[in-house]
């Protein structure tokens, strides 16, 4: 364990970060290097309390394979073209996150061994070992599949103790708080109220694996300051959807 003196609540987390996270402030497209910078100094933020930390990123700020497919392409060459997205964000938040001066590498699932690692568990294991933050990158390697998915699964490989989704929102709703006044905010929900609700937490593959692995989501706001802090110190902020108590 790379630190010895650690206020993390959890010892090996997965933060889950949509592709927009870097888009422009302004709500364009594209990589944003002040956006990136952000993150980089919240991330790096956690990563002094202590937790080995895994990264999962979307490639929707560049390109949606659902997307493309809906325009008539191939899916599959549509997907493809989303996993290498998610290489292009894994390496501006490496770059953002190296500049702040900690150490991180870059996996992906498909390989380009002059870009980034080729994703091996016992290698990305041992990176967190030693106190640096992994990026996963490339989804799972195969088409049909979202981040939200790949997420859920390098969460189970490397024995990840929670996913934090990091999201716009400060947890989950009984219905759209900007629409309904009245909506009340969760701070503890199980798979099957979430299921039973028909919340959108993340897509219908990636819950499944968590609920059947029994692995904890945290729904919480990325934006607010101290908040993704404090979920890895155990405070109660955002959403937990685990078993039941």
């Amino acid at each position: 364990m790379f630190a010895t003196s650690s206020t993390s609540h959890y010892r090996r987390i997965i933060v889950k970060l949509s592709g927009e996270a870097l888009s422009p402030a302004n709500g364009g497209s594209g990589i944003d290097p002040e956006r990136a910078a952000f993150i980089g100094e919240r991330l790096k933020a956690v990563h002094a309390i202590g937790a080995e930390m895994g990264v999962v990123i979307g490639g929707g700020n560049l390109w949606r394979g659902a997307g493309g497919a809906a325009r008539g392409m191939d899916r599959t060459t549509a997907d493809h073209i989303g996993m290498l997205a998610t290489v292009m964000n894994g390496l501006a938040l490496q770059d953002a996150l190296e500049r702040r001066g900690v150490d991180t590498r870059v996996q992906t699932a498909i390989e380009m061994n002059k870009v980034a690692e080729p994703y091996i568990r016992r290698r990305a294991i041992r990176h967190l070992e030693k106190g640096r933050v992994v990026i996963f990158t490339g989804g799972t390697g195969g088409p049909y599949f979202t981040t939200d998915t790949a997420a859920a699964l390098r969460a189970m490989e490397i024995n990840a103790d929670v996913i934090i989704k990091a999201t716009k929102v400060d947890g989950v709703y009984s219905a759209d708080p900007h629409q309904d006044p009245d909506a009340k905010r969760f701070d503890r929900l199980s798979y099957d109220d979430v299921l039973d609700r028909k919340l959108r937490i993340m897509d219908l593959t990636a819950f499944t694996l968590c609920q059947e692995h029994q692995m904890p989501i945290i729904v919480l706001d990325f934006w607010q300051a101290g908040m993704l802090e404090a979920a890895v110190r155990g405070e109660t902020v955002g959403t937990l959807i685990g078993p039941p108590r």
